[in-house]
């Protein structure tokens, strides 16, 4: 069977994601965050439950929740696991997650009022 291909994100969720710790906060999102934003997506594109996947994967529902809120930090071993589970590659996952973080410190960076005061000024 082939990879599925990486999705591109919806610009609300992971507008959400970027939200919860990005502009509004002076903080950058975590790793951990963005990960599990866009495991949670391409789940969520193959219309499937987390039992489902967490079972393919090999971890608990449960875990596989908390990596998805962010709240874990899955080692790369698990990170893999999930990864296969949804049939992409962890070098594709891995990309996605850097264009994803990318996207939310340009949106930081647009929305501080230093970077408004810049583009005034220029």
């Amino acid at each position: 069977m082939g990879r599925a291909r990486i999705l591109r994100p919806s610009m609300s969720r992971m507008a959400d994601t970027a939200a919860r710790f990005g502009p509004a906060s002076d903080r950058e999102p975590l790793w951990r965050h963005m990960l599990g934003a866009r495991l949670r997506l391409l789940r969520h594109g193959r219309d499937e439950t987390l039992t489902e996947t967490a079972r393919r994967a090999g971890v608990s529902t449960q875990y596989l929740s908390e990596i998805e809120r962010g709240t874990k930090e899955p080692s790369s071993e698990v990170i893999a696991a999930v990864a296969d589970a949804l049939e992409v590659t962890l070098l594709d996952l891995t990309l996605a997650v850097a264009d994803d973080l990318r996207s939310a410190q340009g949106a930081r960076v647009q929305a501080s009022p230093g970077a408004q005061l810049f583009a005034l000024a220029a």
